[in-house]
């Protein structure tokens, strides 16, 4: 004989347990999404919830779009899970992940050849990482002009209108005139010429950057640092450099180490990197390196005592988890200087081999091609049979998320695909996204009264 089955609402919790996950209440049933539910749910039958909507997400893995990090060993998962309960703040609690932080620190001051190391802050990503030293160049730009006895109502800074958002928002947050130099067709990062067009006694810093998002390319941040040197010397301005390093920080010391563009150049005063982009980190950790101690001003530090010695901070957050310090440090031991070239080798070495093939369909023009940091973008040389629009829907049906945009003002004419190559992405990988983008374009081709989609809003990182 069957015994009756009970309905949810009377089961105990033993019945619950023993009652196949899916048949469960609140799998059974449509669950409260914006508001707290009357009762609780079993552990299982929560995670099964949360999972199953997760899985309409895109695979991470096939995002062509972002910079940062989507694998990582499984030791430093290991180690990751196991800090993700210690609050970075809490130096006095966790001396030793602060001990981690500060070797971090002078780490990434070395790469850039400071020479003074150990001055910086751990930050979550570039984002807080500029808006620090956006700060700092403010505050020193400040004390300058108070000391000339000038105004100092009316600080601007200087840098290309290809920056990311963030320096966007930190002008407005911190009520700083952003001067935009424009892009022009053929030419998309900032020229020497275009800064000493833009800045004046009131520039608080140029910003060149070390691999636009919209490219990959390096800005030539030594022939605008000799031109200001030059400039500075003939006017008696002081301006200074900051180099948005948050792609190419953790390229440029292992496939370029000839590249002058860091702390070996005078006037760069403070550098910005992503730990979760090319540092090879799950999100997010950044890093803000300054030149020297008188680069920081001290009125922006905080000062926190741990085992009977001085911690100075400088944040915009407070609690956060130490899980991506810990993380972070994981990867300069393990790999050293040999593992993030070889790395780096790799992955240029597969950008490039997507740029050449993608060239030798005929269909796209090259605007890079991988060989700075491994970031190719490419354009449609017509759009007879479609646009780079619909081939990015078109991918994005066998799960490839490949990005397309338009390029910055008085260039938005010019729309292009762009694919970051990360670590984790193979070359067999490599050509299953040119199969599918060959498969793609041959979808078109056979679709004479195909309309092509609308471009879509500006890129946006």
């Amino acid at each position: 004989m069957v015994s009756k089955i009970k309905n949810t609402e009377e089961m105990d919790d033993q019945d619950i347990l023993l009652t196949p996950v899916y048949a469960r209440l609140g799998l059974e049933n449509p669950v409260p999404k914006f508001e707290l539910a009357e009762q609780e749910m079993a552990p299982s039958t929560a995670y099964s919830i949360i999972h199953d909507e997760l899985m309409l997400d895109g695979n991470a893995r096939l995002n062509m779009a972002t910079f940062v990090t989507t694998w990582m060993e499984p030791e430093a998962e290991k180690l990751m899970a196991e800090t993700f309960d210690k609050n970075m703040i809490d130096k006095d609690e966790y001396p030793f992940t602060a001990m981690i932080e500060e070797r971090c620190i002078n780490i990434v001051s070395r790469l850039f050849n400071a020479p003074e190391t150990g001055v910086g802050a751990s930050a979550i990503g570039s984002s807080e990482a500029v808006m620090l030293a956006g700060m700092a160049l403010k505050w020193r730009w400040r004390d300058r002009m108070r000391a000339k006895g000038k105004a100092t109502d009316k600080p601007n800074i200087v840098m290309g209108n290809n920056v990311q958002v963030v320096w966007e928002k930190f002008a407005r947050y911190w009520e700083v005139e952003p001067r935009y130099i424009e892009m022009e067709p053929g030419q998309y990062t900032i020229t020497p010429q275009g800064v000493l067009d833009a800045v004046d006694e009131n520039t608080i810093a140029v910003v060149p950057i070390l691999g636009v998002t919209y490219t990959g390319a390096y800005e030539p941040v030594k022939e605008i640092h000799d031109a200001l040197v030059e400039h500075n010397a003939r006017t008696g301005h002081d301006i200074p450099m900051h180099i948005d390093a948050a792609s190419g920080g953790f390229v440029a010391p292992f496939l370029h180490p000839e590249l002058e563009w860091d702390f070996r150049l005078p006037l760069v005063k403070s550098i910005n990197v992503s730990g979760h982009k090319y540092g090879l980190v799950y999100p997010g950790v950044g890093w803000v390196v300054w030149r020297s101690r008188e680069d920081l001003p001290e009125d922006l530090v905080f000062h926190v005592n741990y085992l009977g010695g001085d911690m100075p901070t400088f944040t915009l957050n407070f609690s956060r988890p130490g899980n991506q310090i810990v993380g972070q440090y994981y990867n300069f031991l393990r790999l050293g200087k040999e593992g993030y070239t070889r790395i780096m080798q790799s992955l240029r070495a597969t950008a490039m081999y997507l740029a050449d093939e993608i060239e030798k369909m005929g269909r796209f023009e090259l605007l890079s091609r991988g060989d700075t940091i491994p970031v190719l973008a490419f354009a449609l040389k017509n759009s007879d049979c479609c646009s780079v629009f619909d081939l990015s829907d078109k991918l994005r049906e066998g799960g490839w998320q490949v990005p397309a945009y338009t390029m910055p003002p008085k260039v938005e004419d010019l729309a292009v695909l762009r694919i970051v190559v990360r670590e984790g992405f193979s070359r067999d990988l490599a050509d299953m996204l040119l199969d599918s983008l060959a498969k793609a374009i041959d979808y078109f081709e056979r679709q004479p009264h195909h309309k092509s989609g609308n471009p879509r809003p500006q890129f946006s990182h």
